[in-house]
């Protein structure tokens, strides 16, 4: 997306506003200890300045690769740095709303056990994110809504973080989840936080990077601009904004834990339509951000996050067409983490019937990313002249071992006539059908009951603590 002499530029506008402008820290003590780090001082209260060394010292501090795992005995090492067997991974969202069906509702912890349910049956997804939850105190909904992700799914889990204590409970949670081994060797949690801006990191975002360090816990730095709105409507100039803010989160976690795995996410940056105020986030300007965000993910060898979503309030036809659209260039431009699976109405809804066919729109785009396998078990000539001229290749060997490989296999697309009365006609019923079939499977804790007491133990000190 961007060449190398358009990396240039942007990079020399960032380095420039991160060192003349700077960036306001409401945090007392990140701000202390910016400045013992060689951080200047601003024109204004808590506005620190980055000269152009610091900058590099502390970029070259995190890695290049951030690793996550899962409680299935996954690992991924996430790099800026492409090699043979790596991969993108995608994850759901964080929402407000839940639709069910055609009601909308504020979602509830059975919402959020029922999705996470719902996605450790998704082949396709490799991640939950934690959300709100309307029937939690809302200074407890993020170390709750881990301990019920963790109940009912084995993946990843990227936590939502409603206040630095409530980062602190995420902590020791996290630490009986990861059984034997430290976070560090088996991180599965990871966290992070927003730039509220422009150009300003809250004392919320600060009190949670500082609570978190230590612990090798992997962050997602987010910038969030809004072209038109929180940063210039051109997206270059929403790039060097979002850059800016990206880099100094980066920087000041290095301070607070040097070494810290850190993600570079460009990819949640909005647009705002002009006409109506309203934050885009299913437009083409959207992937272009994205995919910009990769690219310089890449340049300052960092990992990279985006987000497909969509603007439409159903899962109908605008949700597909913006999700497909999206998941396929961002795939394609190499972003590691994905999130979004499940999520319409500009981030604000889940839907379960949604995720189903997010999944089924990653396996097809993946499928096509992984290209054509040519071998010499693949080209089949052995085969081919066996079967000859005018013969059928459907009851041979070759057929057999590779069919399932060879050939995508949908779980809800429609593949029949017209005139076939087997099945439904619509993916939405497949969808549906399949959604009811997860959801009725029995279903047990992949807790042991050890460290569902711990975890219990945990949330009830910290449901006192906060208040």
């Amino acid at each position: 997306m961007l060449s190398e002499q358009d990396l240039g530029l942007i990079d020399n506008a960032v380095r420039d506003i991160l060192s003349t402008t700077g960036i306001k820290i409401e945090d007392d003590i990140v701000y202390e200890k910016l400045l013992k780090a060689g951080a200047g001082e601003g024109s204004g209260e808590n506005v620190v300045l980055f000269p152009e060394g610091m900058i590099d010292d502390y970029l070259k501090l995190a890695p290049s690769g951030v690793k996550i795992a899962d409680r299935r005995g996954n690992e991924w090492l996430l790099s800026s740095v492409k090699y043979p067997g790596s991969e993108s991974v995608f994850w759901t969202g964080a929402a407000l709303l839940y639709l069910d069906g055609q009601d909308v509702r504020f979602i509830t912890q059975k919402d959020l056990s029922d999705f996470s349910w719902l996605v450790e049956n998704l082949s396709e997804v490799d991640g939950v994110v934690g959300t709100s939850t309307e029937d939690t105190f809302a200074r407890h909904r993020d170390f709750v809504g881990l301990r019920i992700m963790a109940v009912n799914t084995r993946k990843h889990l990227r936590a939502l973080v409603f206040t630095p204590e409530g980062a602190e409970a995420l902590v020791e949670m996290g630490k009986v989840l990861a059984g034997k081994d430290s976070l560090k060797e088996k991180p599965v949690i990871s966290i992070g936080f927003t730039a509220h801006g422009p150009l300003r990191w809250t004392s919320l975002a600060l009190g949670v990077f500082r609570r978190t360090a230590g612990y090798g816990i992997p962050c997602t730095i987010n910038g969030e601009p809004m072209a038109g709105a929180s940063s210039p409507v051109t997206l270059a100039g929403t790039i060097v904004v979002g850059t800016a803010e990206i880099l100094s989160g980066i920087i000041l976690n290095q301070v607070l834990e040097e070494g810290r795995p850190c993600f570079f996410n460009l990819g949640f940056a909005h647009v705002m339509d002009m006409r109506s105020g309203f934050a885009v986030t299913g437009g083409p300007e959207n992937i272009l951000l994205a995919m910009a965000g990769a690219d310089l993910a890449r340049y300052y060898k960092l990992p990279s996050v985006s987000w497909m979503c969509s603007d439409s309030l159903f899962a109908d036809e605008q949700n597909a067409l913006e999700k497909a659209i999206a998941a396929s260039f961002h795939l394609f431009s190499d972003v590691n983490v994905i999130w979004g699976v499940g999520q319409l109405e500009s981030e604000k809804a889940l839907s379960p019937i949604q995720a189903i066919v997010d999944n089924e729109i990653i396996g097809m785009v993946r499928k096509v990313h992984g290209g054509i396998d040519v071998n010499e078990d693949t080209i089949a000539l052995d085969t081919i002249k066996d079967v000859g001229i005018t013969g059928n290749y459907l009851a041979t060997e070759h057929t057999l071992a590779n069919f399932r490989n060879a050939i995508f296999e949908s779980s809800i697309l429609v593949r029949k006539q017209r005139e076939s009365k087997k099945g439904n006609s619509y993916m939405r019923e497949n969808a549906e059908e399949y959604l009811h079939m997860i959801l009725s499977k029995e279903r047990k804790s992949f807790l042991s009951l050890d460290e569902e007491k711990e975890l219990k133990k945990i949330e009830g000190y910290y449901r006192e603590k906060i208040e």
